[in-house]
């Protein structure tokens, strides 16, 4: 009992670093900040505000969208977001604007003008889908940060589950993933049937769950529609057991290529959902290649740079990171441009173990231009 009091509170601890965003609209906020459009698939219960408020319960699949504005006056990585006070646009990342569609057909249409509004995607939409204990919010917001820092040109798309928005409802939480699974995969079959030429997924967290048990369903039942669209997958943070990792990625076959897992011995998080577990670590902090190494993916050790307070974001948090991947060209492989040269990706030490490659990041490899 004591044990669990400590663990309790050390859960406690590690979640006052990372404060929940709420989504406020501020109409006025227009012209201030660069404007993004992010088309949203919600497995929530409905917020008729539809104001991101707390809507934790599990509901059948949703649309939405939400007009957001990335405010002038921030860092690279930062998320900073009104709570008592109010918003301050030019620092605060806020909603403009917020539609819910009726009907699939209705949101089809919409991501159809989407993609017309926004030429540069190319056809490409980016599905990034959340991790553990975020908010609406959260994930629409830190999917506007990350397209505008790393100037991907997708169409941005955000897949939220019904997450309890509470660090001590993991259980809840990891249920919930397992609930999402078949909302994801009709949500991805409407995004698909929207004219999206090549879908990219990213995964955070606990949503790397999501994301692999979807694939591996999708894989099962010989789904000929969406698969053959996939442009690649990212899965940042992965809070996955190794094992079950290798058991869906064997079941699913030829992986989406690239297939791209950023890992860091930091992550106080994944330290953490290792201890709940009972096991010595997470897909996400794995330190050898070799235990994935017959699988074909690319792990991206990122454990050389810093991130937030939990270290459990770091490929989206740390402004040095971001403007290494976002300068570098070949970061287009990794949001589902080229498949070619994924070993190009970063400059930093490259090992290969039979199918899978292991880039190692650090401030003196990309200073010094060596890879």
């Amino acid at each position: 009992m004591k044990g669990f009091l400590r663990l309790s509170v050390l859960i406690l601890l590690l979640a006052a670093c990372a404060p929940r965003s709420t989504l406020v609209i501020v109409p006025g906020g227009v012209g201030i900040g660069t404007p993004y459009t992010v088309f949203v698939g919600s497995t929530r219960e409905r917020d008729p505000t539809l104001k991101g408020l707390r809507y934790t319960e599990r509901a059948p699949l949703g649309f939405l969208s939400y007009d957001v504005s990335v405010p002038p006056n921030r860092k690279p990585g930062e998320v900073r977001t009104a709570r008592r006070r109010g918003a301050d646009v030019s620092r605060d990342f806020v909603a403009t604007a917020a539609n819910r569609y009726a009907s699939p057909a209705s949101f089809r249409s919409a991501i159809q003008r989407g993609l017309r509004e926004r030429p540069k995607a190319g056809g490409n939409v980016v599905v990034y889908v959340h991790g553990y204990n975020n908010t609406i919010a959260d994930s629409v917001f830190r999917l506007a940060q990350l397209t505008h820092d790393l100037k991907i040109d997708d169409l941005p798309v955000s897949y939220t589950w019904p997450s309890a928005e509470n660090p001590l409802a993991y259980a809840y939480d990891r249920d919930s993933a397992l609930f999402a699974r078949d909302g994801f995969e009709s949500f991805l079959t409407e995004v698909s049937r929207s004219g999206a030429d090549s879908i990219t997924i990213v995964g955070h967290s606990m949503g790397s769950l999501v994301v692999m048990e979807t694939l591996r369903q999708m894989a099962i039942r010989n789904d000929r529609e969406v698969l053959p669209k996939l442009g690649g997958v990212v899965l940042m943070s992965p809070d996955l057991d190794v094992d079950l990792f290798r058991s869906q990625a064997k079941r699913i076959g030829t992986l989406p290529q690239p297939f791209l897992i950023f890992v860091s011995s930091r992550d106080k998080a994944l330290r953490l959902s290792a201890r709940l577990t009972g096991l010595p670590a997470r897909l996400g902090n794995l330190a050898d290649v070799k235990e994935v190494a017959d699988l074909d993916v690319t792990l991206i050790d990122v454990s050389n740079f810093q991130g937030g307070g939990l270290d459990h974001f770091t490929a989206a948090e740390n402004p040095a990171l971001l403007k290494i991947l976002g300068q570098v060209s070949e970061v287009d492989a990794a949001f589902g441009r080229d498949n070619s040269g994924r070993t190009g990706l970063v400059p930093g030490t490259i090992l290969t173990v039979q199918s899978a490659t292991s880039i190692i990041l650090s401030p003196v490899t990309v200073l010094s231009g060596r890879n």
